[in-house]
């Protein structure tokens, strides 16, 4: 065989699969990929019973899955000991007897700006608290209580519909401090009037404190008062011929806006939780 013939050869062997080489795949000549099997995405309304178990409040997913094993879980009725059993939301799921909520309980606060309404849906189109926290959680946080419009400060939110029931209840007064403005000045008479209590709708209006601010103008007041009556601390000053020019709730029920931007919002920390909780 001559020289050229063998490197014929070769270049031809080349072009088939040889070793001489590389393929190409400039051309479209690829190999096909296998089909990859998608995943199915998971249905929201099916939960493993551990974490239906954690996620109501009771203990640990890792805790939960000894209280199953144990029998301590049923699920409509009956004793569940399986591990990685699988739940409906709709399933009646409980812990000793005692009946279980699956939906995490989640706690916000914001400190709300100016000209944003309190309401969960606008008509007019305005803005919203309810638009500031929304990718604070996946789940429906609803406010606690209702502020004004032209109000200010502390708003919490929260899906725990027992909590939100508690702190609107009226038994349940609790602590606020509001730092107020007026058009003018407060004159002392008025204040001490406020401090002995003023009738509003047939009912005496206590507070617990109110003075100057120091350092500042007479028109700009401190106001503490235990009460859950809606935009009472505005009514107070109006029932005196003064008109409020800012209203900021600067404490609520233990809550600051110490480190909270207005128009911003937090997570409430285990302990500020765990002191609201205790509110009976």
């Amino acid at each position: 065989m001559s020289r050229s013939d063998s490197n014929n050869d070769n270049k031809s062997s080349g072009r088939q699969g040889g070793t001489f080489r590389k393929k190409s795949y400039a051309r479209g000549n690829a190999p096909m990929k296998k089909n990859v099997e998608t995943r199915k995405p998971s249905n929201p309304n099916v939960l493993r019973l551990n974490r239906y178990v954690a996620n109501s409040g009771v203990c640990s997913r890792r805790e939960a899955d000894i209280y199953i094993a144990a029998g301590s879980v049923t699920v409509n009725g009956k004793p569940v000991i399986e591990m990685g059993y699988k739940v409906q939301l709709s399933d009646e799921v409980r812990f000793d007897g005692r009946l279980l909520n699956p939906i995490k309980k989640e706690y916000v606060v914001l400190n709300k700006p100016k000209d944003f309404a309190t309401s969960t849906r606008d008509g007019a189109g305005n803005r919203t608290a309810m638009g500031l926290v929304s990718n604070a959680s996946k789940a429906k946080l609803l406010p606690v209580g209702k502020m004004d419009k032209s109000s200010t400060g502390l708003l919490l939110f929260t899906n725990d519909g027992d909590l939100t029931a508690r702190l609107n209840s009226p038994k349940n007064g609790l602590r606020k401090i509001f730092h107020v403005e007026l058009t003018k000045p407060l004159k002392s008479t008025d204040l001490k009037r406020i401090k002995e209590g003023i009738e509003i709708e047939e009912s005496v209006v206590r507070i617990q404190d109110i003075s100057y601010i120091e350092n500042a103008p007479k028109t700009q007041v401190g106001v503490e008062i235990f009460s859950t009556r809606n935009n009472i601390v505005r009514r107070l000053f109006e029932k005196l011929d003064y008109d409020v020019v800012k209203l900021d709730l600067v404490v609520y029920a233990g809550l600051t806006k110490k480190d909270l931007p207005r128009g911003h919002w937090r997570p409430l920390t285990e302990q500020e939780i765990i002191n609201l909780g205790m509110i009976k």
